[in-house]
């Protein structure tokens, strides 16, 4: 079987990458497009993942998302108009789900937060399978049209990717981080500045809070960067780092975004959430079982060290196997 995955945002790379690797494992030919945002390239050549650079990202306006479609969606097809694709795989690619209806070739999306609707109204549609959680209500992805569509699982997608993963020390001495004291990770939020936030609300508060302790920012965009280094106190990566590992060995993590959460849960290392848009069922049944801590003030967060027989304590392990034949259902139906 040929089979095509698109990769459109750093997240992604690490979701997908077992899936590739499996289905290559299978004897399947896999080839893979990726979308210059982000950090998605370079998280591509360090997982080893040979892929065509194909497009980037056009802004965040409406107009701009838009138009990016339509450009990076004809790009697609050009791509793959020849290469009698079998499958296409996406998670949350509306990119690759226009581009394969083109062409005519089945296509699985996936996606774990049920209100991005714009994106779920082209996917869902387009795409002949659709695998989520099974957390998520079906009521709220009809308004998608994927109810007949859907392939469900059970947990956390972060525990099917980093199923055999181990962390690796490493990281810590690439960054300089002593091991012996606490270590903190932050991941900020979508917003392109940061300038507003140092003062004047519940995230600026927490990294006034950890400020010149052990506290790793990884931002999303270089003017967030460059904010951050002006600022002080913290240490920013230059480049994409084994952000699992680091964050195994942390103490402690405040994200607002999904994904990075999700990893803490997954890898048992306490986490906050400060996403600012509406819960997913995802997170809402996480912080019911308390997995997960909403922040609401910024005492709350207290940097201590987590004794050793701690890590790891709350984690699970989930094979891959499940999600490759999810995604594959529309190739083998």
């Amino acid at each position: 079987m040929r089979v095509w995955v698109d990769l459109t945002n750093s997240p992604h790379v690490l979701v997908l990458a077992p899936i590739i690797r499996r289905l290559e494992r299978q004897g399947h030919e896999v080839q893979v497009t990726a979308r210059d945002f982000a950090q998605t390239l370079e998280l591509c050549e360090r997982l080893g993942i040979g892929y065509y650079a194909v497009g980037h990202h056009r802004g965040a306006a409406v107009t701009d998302k838009a138009r990016g479609l339509v450009d990076r969606s004809w790009q697609l097809v050009r791509f793959a108009m020849r290469r009698r694709f079998d499958l296409a795989i996406g998670h949350g690619s509306n990119d690759i789900s226009v581009a394969a209806k083109l062409l005519r070739i089945p296509c699985s999306t996936m996606f774990d937060y049920e209100w991005a609707t714009v994106q779920h109204s082209v996917n869902c549609r387009l795409a002949q399978a659709v695998v989520v959680p099974d957390v998520i209500p079906v009521q709220r992805l009809a308004r998608y049209g994927a109810t007949d569509k859907l392939r469900r699982y059970p947990g956390l997608k972060e525990e099917y990717y980093l199923y055999d993963f181990e962390p690796d020390p490493k990281v810590l001495s690439e960054l300089g981080l002593d091991p012996a004291e606490p270590i903190a990770v932050v991941r900020t939020p979508p917003a392109v500045s940061l300038y507003h936030r140092f003062e004047n609300d519940l995230f600026g508060q927490v990294l006034m809070r950890l400020q010149g302790t052990q506290t790793v920012v990884l931002p999303r965009t270089p003017q967030q960067r460059e904010e951050l280094s002006r600022t002080g106190g913290f240490l920013v990566p230059e480049h994409a780092i084994d952000a699992q590992s680091l964050i195994a060995y942390a103490d402690l993590v405040v994200s607002a975004g999904g994904t990075m959460n999700r990893e803490a849960v997954a890898l048992g290392t306490p986490v906050f959430t400060v996403f600012e848009g509406r819960l997913g069922a995802v997170d809402e049944r996480l912080i019911e079982e308390g997995r997960l801590r909403r922040l609401e003030r910024p005492q709350d967060v207290v940097l201590a060290k987590r004794p050793e027989g701690q890590r790891g304590l709350q984690r699970i392990r989930r094979n891959p196997r499940l999600l490759v034949d999810l995604l594959s259902s529309p190739a083998t139906a």
